[in-house]
Order: C-alpha cells, then sequence, then structure tokens
C-alpha cells in the first residue's frame, strides 16, 4: 500500500550502467559492494531496535514520539561505477573497475576486504537507482524523488493512534522542528541571545496522527543543489535536471551553462505517483505558473544564484579553508579539522621544517592530515625518516630516507613541491635533516581537492584511522620521540 498500484515503473536513465552491461570479469566486485550496504543497513536497523527495547524497558515508549527517516535523501550514485574510495567522485579523479580490483587484490586482500575498516567503498550507480525503484534519478538531482524522497515513520502511542494506513500529505524535512513545537507548545522565540531569528519555512504535522484523510497544509516547497531544482504546490511539481549527471565523473561545462536554457519538467502527483508522465508541453500556462513560484521561494530562501553550489567544482582550491600561509605546531596539538589545517593538495607547495629530538630505533608520527581513505603522513620507523601520500586509496606514494637519520635534537624538513598549480599534478617529496638531503621521492597523482570527510591534522600521532597502511596495526603510532616545534609554510 505504500507504493499505489497505479504507479508506473519508470525506465533506468539511458546515460546508466545496466546490469547485463557489466562486464562477467566485473560481477563479484559489483555484488559485493552492494551485500556491504545491504550488511550495514541491517545492523543500522538493529541498533534502532535496541533503542526501542530501552525505552520500552524504562516504561517511556509510549510517550516517546518516534521520527524514523531512514535515509540521505535518495540512494546515493556518488559510487560511480562501483568504488573502494568513495571521495574519488567528489575530486573529479578518474579511475576504471580495473584499478580498484587490482588495488584491492594487491593491498587489501581482495573481495573479503570490502566493508572492513581499510576502505572506503560505494556501491555502483544501477544499484543506487535499483534503490530509488519506482522514482527516477539518485541523490543530488532534486528534480526527481528518487533524488529526494524518503519513508518517514512516527510512533507515539499516547498521541498517535496506531493504524496501516500511509499518510499520502506532501511534507519535507523543515516541517519536523515545527511538528514537535506544536506538539509540546513550545513558542520559538523571536530573538535569541539579541539576534533576531528567522521564521520556520515549515508546517506542523500532526493534524494527520488521527485523520488520514486530512486536507494537505503544506505552502509551496522548492528543491535545488547544484543546479538541479523542483517546486512543490498543491499536488502538481515541476522541475529541471540541472547541468550535473551524478553518476558521471565528467564535471558539467559550468562556464558554457545557463540555467534559462535548462528543460523544464511538469507532474500531477495526484495521479503519477513515480513522476512518470510529463505534462510540461501539454500544459505550458501551468509549468509557466510554477516557474514563477520557485523564483519566489528561491529568491525568499537564498538559494539564487542557481547552481551557485557547483562553483567549487570548478575551483577546488577555493574550498573553505584556513586563510593562514604559515602554521606554528607543537607537541599535544591534534585533532585539528582539515579545512583549517595546511594543505597537502594539488597546487599547495610547502615546506614542513620539524625540531625533535630523535630517539635510536626512532618510531611514530611526526605529523599527518587525513585517514586510511586518502591522507598525507610523515612518520619514523625504526630510525629511517618516511613519508606517504595515499592518493584516495588507489595510488599510495612512499618515500623512505637512504640511511637511518641522526638521533638527538634534529632539524627535519620535508619538502612537497609541485610541477604546477592544477588538480592531480604530480609533486616531488624531499627530505632534509640538519641541512643534508637525505631521500627524495615523487607523487605521480596528487588529489585535488579534499582527503576525507571527517579526518584531522595530528602532531606526533595519526589519531581516527591511519594513512598508512605500513603502521595500520599500531595505530595511532605515536612518536616515541619528542617534538618541539612543527613549522608548515607554503612555498
Amino acid at each position: 500500500g505504500w507504493i499505489p498500484e497505479n504507479a508506473e515503473l519508470t525506465p533506468i536513465d539511458p546515460t546508466m550502467q545496466k546490469w547485463e552491461d557489466i562486464p562477467e570479469e566485473h560481477r563479484a566486485f559489483q555484488t559485493r559492494l552492494m551485500e556491504v550496504y545491504a550488511g550495514f543497513l541491517e545492523h543500522t536497523d538493529a541498533q534502532y531496535g535496541k533503542v526501542i527495547d530501552e525505552l520500552k524497558a524504562q516504561g517511556l515508549l509510549d510517550n516517546t514520539l518516534i521520527i524514523y527517516i531512514n535515509g540521505d535523501n535518495g540512494a546515493s550514485a556518488e559510487g560511480m561505477n562501483g568504488t573502494i574510495s568513495e571521495l574519488l567522485a567528489q575530486n573529479g579523479m578518474v579511475s576504471t573497475i580495473d584499478e580498484h580490483i587490482e588495488a584491492l587484490d594487491r593491498d587489501y586482500g581482495g573481495l573479503e576486504a570490502l566493508g572492513g575498516p581499510k576502505l572506503d567503498s560505494m556501491y555502483h550507480h544501477g544499484w543506487a537507482w535499483a534503490l530509488d525503484t519506482a522514482y527516477k534519478s539518485t541523490k543530488l538531482i532534486a528534480a526527481h524523488f528518487g533524488g529526494t524522497r524518503n519513508s518517514c515513520v512516527m510512533s507515539w502511542p499516547k498521541g498517535i493512534k496506531a493504524d496501516k494506513k500511509p499518510r499520502d500529505q506532501f511534507h519535507h524535512v523543515v516541517d519536523i522542528v515545527p511538528t514537535i513545537y506544536d506538539i509540546l507548545g513550545i513558542t520559538p522565540p523571536t530573538l535569541y541571545n539579541g539576534v533576531k531569528q528567522d521564521g520556520f519555512d515549515g508546517v506542523t504535522m500532526a493534524y494527520t496522527f488521527n485523520d488520514v484523510n486530512a486536507p494537505e497544509q503544506k505552502p509551496p516547497q522548492y528543491f535545488e543543489i547544484m543546479g538541479s531544482r523542483g517546486i512543490y504546490q498543491d499536488g502538481w511539481f515541476a522541475c529541471a535536471f540541472g547541468p550535473r549527471t551524478p553518476w558521471d565523473a565528467k564535471m558539467p561545462d559550468i562556464a558554457n551553462w545557463n540555467p534559462e536554457d535548462d528543460v523544464w519538467e511538469l507532474y500531477n502527483l495526484k495521479e503519477d505517483f513515480s513522476q512518470a508522465d510529463d505534462l510540461a508541453e501539454e500544459m505550458p500556462e501551468k509549468l509557466k505558473a510554477m516557474k514563477d513560484m520557485f523564483l519566489i521561494e528561491a529568491t525568499n530562501n537564498k538559494v539564487l544564484p542557481v547552481g551557485g553550489g557547483l562553483y567549487l567544482f570548478a575551483h577546488p582550491e577555493q574550498g573553505r579553508a584556513s586563510t593562514l600561509k604559515e602554521w606554528h605546531f607543537f607537541e599535544g596539538q591534534k585533532r585539528i579539522p582539515e579545512s583549517m589545517a595546511p594543505k597537502f593538495t594539488s597546487g599547495f607547495s610547502s615546506l614542513s621544517t620539524i625540531e625533535a629530538d630523535i630517539p635510536k630505533n626512532a618510531e611514530g608520527v611526526l605529523f599527518c592530515l587525513g585517514g586510511i581513505s586518502a591522507g598525507f603522513t610523515v612518520y619514523m620507523d625504526n630510525g629511517y625518516l618516511q613519508a606517504e601520500y595515499n592518493a584516495m586509496t588507489l595510488y599510495r606514494y612512499k618515500v623512505k630516507s637512504g640511511k637511518p637519520i641522526p638521533t638527538g635534537k634534529v632539524k627535519i624538513e620535508v619538502e612537497v613541491k609541485f610541477d604546477e598549480k592544477k588538480p592531480q599534478a604530480p609533486a616531488t617529496v624531499t627530505f632534509r635533516a640538519n641541512g643534508k638531503q637525505v631521500g627524495q621521492g615523487r607523487i605521480e597523482r596528487s588529489v585535488p581537492a579534499g582527503f576525507t570527510a571527517s579526518e584531522t591534522f595530528d602532531i606526533g600521532i595519526d589519531l581516527g584511522s591511519p594513512v598508512a597502511l605500513d603502521y595500520f596495526d599500531r595505530a595511532p603510532f605515536k612518536f616515541n620521540g619528542k617534538i618541539e616545534h612543527v613549522h608548515v609554510k607554503y612555498v
């Protein structure tokens, strides 16, 4: 009953790869990626069950409002054609499935490693389309419900009489807080700490709790992400796909994209659950009215310019980052967010100077940024100075001093010099100890935008997941000497 019997199953997008087009030698890899995700969903469900069990045990379940939304918009196509390193897509680094399987076999132990702690895997975009059935598209598309719609389940035994009839009134995540405030009788403040507060965009959903047929109360609702956009009003939805195809690693030609030229679609959701029947050509006046409504809502919600979120794909060097060009660090500083730390991504040449007391057979991390999926680490091992540039799991570039470096108080210099300032540019890494060169190596393919979504910069230790596989089993691999000062500057 959740999907109406008259809903039409929409076809797979012609630019997507079908299962029958997957080479036989890749099918075990693609299957395993989806098995990992299915296992994750099963595990997640079990954890939510524990929360419910505990509420029951404490006698709190009857008077607890549970709002359960399972999903991150639609299923994600950011795994592209299947990947062992999800952020390859966000960095615009094109790779092949053969490269992924080769790296998997060479460095990680084959298919059984998928789903483990050494990989940041993501399923093929075709699985995303299947997960979004019966809708079109995937996450990162605001035009189709395959990119935005999730099931929402609410439970509140004291305030909602249970029944099995789905509520089909249209609502949005902005309606959740107004619903909670409504139930609790909270009047939101107009001022907070002296700051005037914006009003709520959403409306309460409480009117649907005990009346499955209650008239919908939702005002117009806009959608927009990186130029893909839509507008809902009174059962109608108008939308434009936008310039970017999430399952295509190729970045759109933003410089030559004009939002005014985008083709819009129009759907009557009361009769067309899955957006299968585009009425744009049949109802041009209705479409124009909906497009005008989008512009009103976009203006009110500071969405303009449409597609502004695409800017950083064209200019990754201008991503959120510290304004500093020079840093002074000391032992004990750790968990500094990547956006606030020195950059070791494409084009950011740097000189890092480490003043440290080096013991015999020194080991441990001097400094590092990132984690197991990507990053840069400088460390000691058995007295040798070493570094690894982990370029999105597929490519690991290592540098090692020719012999153990001197002990006692040592001035170590690590220079990362990029050949040019462009995405994926190669670089040379040079080691010096007390002014003398002790090692050198190459980074053949650098990371353009960012190493991870959650890892950090650490001094004297590698917290979170380790950057280098060589000390994975010894992580956090704390330095066994003493670091007096780390100076990093762009050069």
